[in-house]
């Protein structure tokens, strides 16, 4: 933890990392979340001996930067709306590096995140975000700038990100392994695909990665004095008047395509009074009623107060 304090110029972040603490730490949270094999069809309960076969090799190329992390294995999961969603499987030694890396970054950039800001993030949930929304609103902040990222993992783009990341990670060597992780490439039918954008998703460094990202989005918010919630990739702006929603809506599509070099999906964003929008499962509704969608997250809520209700 001391090491942690020190400032990340030292550049012995990625040693921190490596260290037999962190990894133990980080291998009983894999263990714990369980998950389907990668590529190389390592299953968890596997991989306590696969790591007494190989982990002191493999960390000597994590080490000596020769290591190549495994493609993502794709997999499709039917939406219940139609389409599908697709995610990635890392191998379970990626998603165990994976995890020490978000266990050493986590505390360094918590530091820096927004407070408007919710998911993935240590002692904050839906129900803190919903508790937000409900907070503008009854400020008199009735409309809504609802902003729909186009496949935001799949966008993002790794020169920027890593530019930031470097703002703060001055450990060269822990910068060339995540953006090993960045550019591993995905297996779809035995096929590996390689990918200059996007960041990998269903391992346990993509949250923080979008977090990164998306904080520059929250502090330029913050420093134009709107009164925003995000979750993860979803995005609230409250605004008082549907005009001033508008303008903010059109402002701020530019700051996200030009600056972030985002895609804002123009079909699903919009602007909308609060009582139309539904937002992690949760709608607002002045006459007190409480209504729960289908998707709505096992959250209970109760607010005291005249006006909204969620629940």
């Amino acid at each position: 933890m001391e090491l942690l304090k020190q400032n990340a110029k030292h550049s012995a972040l990625l040693e921190i990392v490596l260290s037999n603490k962190n990894l133990n730490v980080a291998y009983e949270r894999v263990k714990a979340n369980k998950g389907a094999p990668g590529v190389d069809g390592v299953t968890v309960d596997m991989l306590s001996n696969y790591l007494c076969e190989n982990k002191e090799k493999l960390i000597d190329e994590i080490n000596t930067r020769t290591y190549k992390p495994s493609p993502v294995k794709r997999v499709e999961i039917p939406k219940p709306d139609g389409g599908v969603r697709k995610l990635g499987i890392p191998t379970t030694f990626d998603r165990l590096i994976q995890q020490a890396i978000m266990q050493v970054l986590s505390p360094i950039y918590e530091k820096q995140f927004n407070d408007n800001s919710f998911g993935f993030r240590p002692k904050r949930s839906a129900k803190d975000a919903i508790e937000l929304c409900k907070q503008n609103i009854d400020e008199g902040y009735k409309y809504v700038v609802d902003i729909d990222l186009e496949k935001f993992f799949d966008k993002v783009n790794h020169d920027r990100l890593m530019t930031t990341i470097n703002n703060t990670i001055k450990d060269s060597d822990l910068l060339s392994l995540i953006r090993k992780y960045l550019v591993s490439g995905v297996m779809v039918n035995g096929v590996v695909i390689s990918n200059d954008e996007g960041t990998p998703q269903g391992g346990p460094l993509s949250p923080l990665l979008s977090n990164i990202v998306l904080n520059e989005l929250d502090n330029e918010l913050t420093k134009r004095g709107h009164k925003f919630v995000r979750y993860a990739d979803d995005v609230l702006i409250f605004v008082k008047t549907e005009r001033s929603a508008n303008r903010v809506m059109e402002r701020i599509t530019d700051f996200i395509e030009r600056k972030l070099r985002l895609k804002v999906n123009q079909t699903k964003s919009r602007v909308v009074p609060y009582t139309k929008i539904k937002y992690l499962g949760f709608g607002f509704y002045q006459n007190g009623e409480c209504t729960r969608s289908t998707s709505t997250p096992k959250v209970e809520i109760t607010f005291k107060g005249k006006d909204t209700k969620t629940n």
